[in-house]
């Protein structure tokens, strides 16, 4: 069998080496989520405020350790850094002026990545974190494959950084890039991979939309999961349920699908491709995940395509969907990714995943929220509005919206129409704003003297 030790070592170098390989008027990009560059970041920051200057620095949601070309260059000088999805990271950095978003759907990315239409977008430089090389030699993306590959052959110059830590997540495919495929390999600090939080404990408003959302779950269902405290709740009850012979096509693997997996609860057996194999293209999680993932033929790592083009979610039958949402109005539009003009998240994968939810057959989409918050003041605040609060985004048109479910109910709002839709979400609302909705309604012109709120 061939070996690639000469080839390694020809390619190998010094972070500080590959930093110096960056021009002006270039565009960077970094591996998706957690194989981020960490090493190269950190040389790369150095150059900040030298003859360096116009680099735009791309990444998809930002993690851990704070990038350092954003920390040395705080005036941007040197670097413009850019983020397709907000992470809490990129947020905070955003309320500086320091990242500023991409917005695209997330199944675009691959089509972004391999399109000669779009190759004005394509990056000067690629480089991100991988697993150490095998004896074929591949690096694997690890937990992020994502569009990882599309960029990484379409880039001038392809960096890899190694990471031991990274765990080695099988395909699936594009799940690697291969050392004939690479210019230049960083043997980088073997940091330690990014991991989230334990997640707070559920409120019993959550844990009543949970409940709510569960009950509609039928046996043989293929679902996604998407961020945050709730979708990993249900995924939790899930496991506790008496729910068998689930399937997983999701963008993110989520922390409780190993605790489906420990209860037995997922075969992927009744999906229409990639049976037997849990699908997804990244993941962020706790290390029990990370372990769970590393070298295991249950889950397999995809592009981002595969996972969440609408069409291909749509072939599996009783697909279900479960994502989070910010604010709703009573046009039913809905905003999942800003407060107002403050961008706070993205649009991710959550429209790709409602558009094939519902065109799968006996499918469900459910977008889910608690129906108040509470502002910095202590004041209560509805997330069911009139309208949107003043700049924030549409991420899914009324035209789409399928299911919504607060701990008040849930209410199919397909097919209805302006007044019904209306209606059926002050019936959901929280009960000390139901009568000011009401009132909003009728001065919007939304409201018929047929309508009825049960209170």
């Amino acid at each position: 069998m061939k070996t690639y030790l000469e080839e390694y070592k020809r390619k190998l170098i010094t972070a500080e080496e590959a930093a110096r390989l960056v021009k002006s008027n270039s565009i960077i990009e970094y591996g998706m989520f957690a194989t981020k560059p960490v090493d190269f970041d950190i040389a790369l920051s150095k150059r900040a405020g030298t003859d360096l200057q116009n680099v735009a620095i791309r990444a998809t949601g930002s993690i851990l350790p704070v990038p350092e070309v954003i920390k040395n260059d705080p005036e941007q000088k040197t670097f413009q850094y850019f983020s397709w999805y907000f992470t809490a990271l990129d947020r905070k950095a955003g309320d500086f002026g320091l990242v500023t978003h991409n917005p695209f759907n997330y199944h675009e990315a691959t089509m972004i990545a391999y399109d000669y239409h779009f190759s004005h977008l394509w990056p000067d430089v690629w480089v991100a974190q991988v697993t150490p090389m095998d004896e074929h030699g591949c690096f694997n993306f690890g937990i992020a494959n994502s569009h990882n590959r599309g960029m990484a052959l379409n880039a001038k110059l392809t960096i890899v950084e190694v990471n031991e830590n990274l765990p080695r997540c099988l395909g699936g495919n594009e799940e690697f890039v291969h050392i004939s495929e690479v210019d230049y390999i960083i043997e980088g600090s073997n940091s330690p991979v990014f991991t989230l939080p334990p997640a707070p404990e559920p409120n019993p408003a959550e844990r009543r939309i949970a409940e709510l959302i569960v009950e509609e779950i039928p046996d043989g269902a293929c679902l996604q999961l998407g961020i945050g405290a709730m979708p990993n709740l249900i995924g939790t009850m899930i496991a506790d349920s008496d729910l068998k012979d689930l399937g997983i096509q999701s963008e993110m693997f989520c922390d409780s699908f190993v605790k489906m997996y420990e209860k037995g609860k997922i075969t992927n057996t009744k999906k229409a491709y990639d049976r037997y194999k849990s699908a997804y293209t990244f993941c962020l999680g706790t290390q029990e995940t990370y372990d769970f993932l590393n070298n295991n033929p249950l889950a397999a790592s995809f592009p981002v395509f595969h996972t969440n083009a609408p069409h291909r979610i749509a072939r599996h039958d009783n697909f279900i969907s479960i994502n989070n949402i910010v604010e709703i109005d009573l046009l039913s539009q809905i905003c999942s990714e800003t407060s107002g003009l403050r961008q706070i998240s993205g649009t991710g994968g959550q429209l790709d995943f409602v558009i094939g939810a519902f065109h799968s057959k006996n499918g469900k989409s459910f977008l889910a929220f608690t129906s108040t918050y509470t502002d910095k003041e202590g004041k209560l605040h509805s997330r069911i509005k009139p309208l949107l609060t003043p700049g924030s985004v549409v991420t899914v048109p009324r035209t789409i919206v399928h299911y919504v479910v607060t701990e008040y109910g849930k209410a199919n709002l397909k097919g209805l129409s302006v007044w019904g839709r209306a209606e059926a979400l002050i019936n959901i609302a929280h009960p000390d704003f139901r009568d000011d909705l009401v009132k909003a309604a009728k001065e919007m012109k939304i409201w018929s003297k047929t309508n009825r709120i049960p209170f």
